[in-house]
């Protein structure tokens, strides 16, 4: 090692931990270009008023469209961003909704070949329209969510098990829904 290399070695190893410090938080604020998912938004601040309108339902499966759109009205209230209304006319912006598909299909078996694990899949086509604007302000309209529910062959409620499934996966598929609405994905 060279007489300047050990000199800039011993430089470095003496640098002052307050100056260190003091540069750390001088360049804090720089960032890493990263941000915390749920602080963007494409929504315009004028949209304070929601209408939420019926979920429509265009599959066999019964009751899922109440289900859903119970769901959907739960988790905007909890989130506090909008204050829902009764009547599109007294909105800032409309969420429709329709469910076109629904599946309920099974995953794993018991040894008589029953089955043990289904998974429901739900299909929804979605949009979100800025009433004064008149524009979509999102969109999807292959929106999928899938999640899976065990099930015990040998209880006698069990063709009642997937409307409670249904019930469990609808607070989640709606918490999915509205974070890609806010956020805009």
């Amino acid at each position: 090692m060279t007489s300047n290399n050990r000199r800039a070695v011993r430089r470095v190893m003496q640098i002052d931990p307050a100056r260190c410090l003091a540069l750390v938080i001088a360049l804090l604020p720089l960032g890493c270009g990263y941000a915390l998912v749920g602080k963007g938004t494409n929504i315009p601040d004028s949209i304070h008023r929601v209408y939420l309108a019926p979920i429509e339902n265009a599959t066999r499966r019964s009751e899922v469209e109440q289900i859903l759109t119970r769901a959907l009205a739960e988790e905007l209230v909890s989130r506090r961003r909008f204050t829902l209304v009764n009547e599109a006319g007294q909105s800032d912006a409309v969420i429709n909704g329709k469910v076109v598909g629904f599946e309920a299909t099974p995953l794993t078996f018991d040894d008589q070949g029953r089955a043990t694990e289904y998974q429901i899949t739900i299909t929804a086509s979605m949009t979100f329209k800025d009433r004064g604007a008149d524009k979509v302000l999102w969109e999807n309209d292959h929106y999928i969510y899938k999640e899976s529910y065990q099930v015990d062959p040998s209880e006698q409620s069990y063709f009642d098990r997937e409307k409670i499934a249904i019930e469990e996966a609808a607070g989640r598929f709606a918490r999915t829904v509205v974070i890609d609405l806010l956020e805009g994905f």
